[in-house]
């Protein structure tokens, strides 16, 4: 890989720190196998340079240690600086505070600007994470929580990652919301999969954050730092879906390791992705059923209830029926079918609470009631 070479002018990030960058892409390897156990990563990531040559360099310290030492500033800026994405170190009086942690990243790599990440973590900071391999239910509630705290000034945090994260940043787009979204890779990488697609959308409206260098590939290790860097910008974890696992809990675990709150989201007992969530909430964590309860515990006013959440009590009697039985679970055609109510009726009553945006289709011929 090449030395890199990412800087705008009066980036606000040192050499020293834009060093750590190209050593951490020089060491992406070690560094992926070290991701298997994220505390192991995490305590890599808290060694000085020196020391993390030495632990993760094998065969070629010497050679690392040398090309580090030679590292001159104009290797570290050259090349058209007005047209790349700014740097900021943590030496600098706009690095986010909540990054400010001993295995947090030394520097970032943002699009569009400073100004807009500074703008964006002087708000309120939500971080909503979970499964890859989310449920229906996940993803709608995923959205549900993004649109609802984006409609209410609070910015949502999340990683580039397909499941709960990108229908959490989906959602906050939706509410025309600010979101800040960690990539595992350099942020003029493309990302792959449905995160691409949502990490387009951001635009002007969010900011796009990495650790690493620009024209680095998407790398293992990246995606597991990224999660310390979405819950180190915020005020407030919440796992939506999860899996009762090492690897889809280090977030949680970080959160209360740096003592920030964390709340999670209750989820089916039958579901296996439910039940690290579930098995949160049993151990303390905060319960989460929306935005209201994130907003209550950020310490902010819940906002009014938006329209859709009392659209069920204008509806015709049949079709307030019908959605009152879907929330209830008989979430299928077949099932709601009755004597008095054919499938033609039921497949009518359902596609008008589509249109109006009640329900959502899901796997398996299932509909979702909207969170």
């Amino acid at each position: 890989m090449t030395t890199p070479t990412s800087r705008a002018p009066d980036s606000g990030a040192c050499n020293a720190c834009l060093r750590r960058g190209w050593l951490l892409a020089k060491l992406a390897g070690p560094l992926d196998y070290r991701c298997r156990d994220r505390e192991r990563l995490l305590d890599a990531l808290a060694l000085s340079d020196d020391e993390l040559i030495c632990a993760l360099g094998g065969s070629r310290r010497g050679e690392l240690a040398r090309t580090y030492a030679a590292l001159a500033a104009d290797q570290l800026h050259d090349g058209d600086a007005t047209q790349r994405p700014q740097a900021i170190c943590r030496h600098r009086a706009r690095f986010p505070a909540g990054l400010r942690f001993a295995s947090g990243p030394r520097s970032l790599w943002v699009t569009p600007d400073q100004a807009r990440l500074d703008e964006l973590a002087r708000r309120p900071v939500v971080a909503l994470l979970g499964s890859r391999r989310a449920s229906d239910y996940g993803m709608e509630v995923g959205r549900a929580l993004g649109r609802g705290l984006a409609a209410a000034g609070v910015a949502v945090a999340a990683l580039a990652r397909e499941g709960i994260c990108a229908a959490a940043l989906s959602g906050a787009l939706q509410a025309n919301g600010a979101v800040l979204c960690a990539v595992p890779c350099g942020v003029d990488v493309a990302t792959p999969g449905v995160a691409a697609s949502v990490r387009n959308r951001i635009g002007s409206r969010g900011c796009v954050l990495a650790e690493v260098p620009c024209g680095t590939p998407v790398r293992r290790w990246a995606q597991a730092a990224s999660e310390r860097m979405v819950v180190g910008l915020a005020q407030l974890t919440i796992l939506v879906e999860a899996e009762d696992s090492r690897r889809e809990l280090a977030p949680a675990r970080l959160a209360q390791a740096l003592q920030r709150p964390l709340g999670a989201v209750p989820g089916r007992v039958t579901s296996t992705l439910s039940t690290g969530t579930n098995a949160l909430i049993d151990a303390g964590a905060k319960l989460v059923r929306g935005p209201h309860d994130a907003l209550e515990l950020l310490g902010l006013c819940a906002p009014l209830s938006a329209p859709c959440h009392h659209a069920g009590t204008a509806l015709e009697p049949e079709l307030r029926l019908v959605l009152e039985e879907v929330s209830a679970g008989r979430d299928t055609p077949d099932v709601l079918v009755r004597d008095d109510r054919p499938l033609s009726a039921v497949l009518h009553a359902l596609s008008v609470l589509e249109l109006r945006d009640l329900l959502v289709r899901a796997d398996g011929g299932r509909y979702l009631r909207r969170a």
